[in-house]
């Protein structure tokens, strides 16, 4: 059961800053999302991008890392010539968000990962991969949601209640879901919906929809997985 073991270590690095999910030291005004903070790395990563012939200042990640996590920002190729300090709410400043960057090949633009659902997924991960330690390797499914998509049974993991992560978009709790290897995703069809519907999307069946999500906040779905829409404009996992 090594490869478990393994398994854990890997997972419990969700994201990647810097082997930790983020600082312990967290002051309040380090956990709001404020937009001029956006818009001045924005200003910075752009002046970075044009002197630097069209280099990016990011993190090197593997090839196979999730999109929304793919591209952080590594302020230390930005500070302290294009800005002063990194942003007081940034993971490198002892805040709660990563900065990243969507549509990095296109249009590289900054947006924010919030790393507070890192700590349920966590918690999730230790449960989940001493169980399977202990069943063979097993994941213990509840119910089939999708194809490759399942509920997980907490009382076989004996989590007293199903855990949950808060919306960076509407402040409502979100499940956690697994795929058939056992790993831990957000469950965003809920702000899907709401956002096909505040929106009026015109997304086709086949379309990944989370760039719903994206073009209409400051913040990225992290730790998702894709999505498209019915014949009924309702948000379906999307199996590629």
């Amino acid at each position: 059961m090594k490869k478990f073991m393994l398994t854990s270590i890997v997972g419990l690095t969700i994201f990647v800053l810097s082997g930790c999910l983020y600082p312990t030291e967290r002051m309040s005004q380090n956990q709001v999302p404020y937009k001029d903070q956006v818009a001045s790395v924005q200003t910075a990563v752009d002046q970075f991008k044009q002197e630097s012939g069209g280099l990016l200042p990011i993190k090197t990640k593997d090839m196979d890392t999730p999109i929304y996590q793919k591209y952080p920002i590594d302020f230390t190729k930005i500070v302290p010539r294009y800005m002063q300090d990194a942003p007081g709410n940034s993971y490198e400043s002892g805040g709660i968000f990563a900065y990243v960057l969507v549509d990095a090949e296109t249009k590289p633009t900054v947006k924010l990962l919030d790393l507070r659902m890192a700590d349920t997924i966590q918690d999730v991960n230790v449960h989940l991969n001493i169980y399977r330690q202990n069943h063979k390797g097993y994941v213990p499914f509840k119910d089939v949601i999708a194809p490759g998509v399942f509920s997980i049974n907490y009382k076989k993991l004996n989590m007293k209640e199903p855990p949950v992560v808060t919306s960076p978009y509407t402040g409502n709790s979100l499940s956690l879901i697994v795929n058939g290897q056992g790993d831990v995703f957000v469950d965003y069809r809920p702000d899907l919906y709401d956002a096909i519907q505040k929106h009026k999307s015109s997304y086709k069946p086949g379309e990944d929809i989370r760039k719903l999500l994206v073009e209409n906040s400051d913040f990225v779905p992290a730790y998702s997985l894709p999505y498209t829409v019915n014949d009924k404009n309702e948000p379906i996992f999307f199996k590629k």
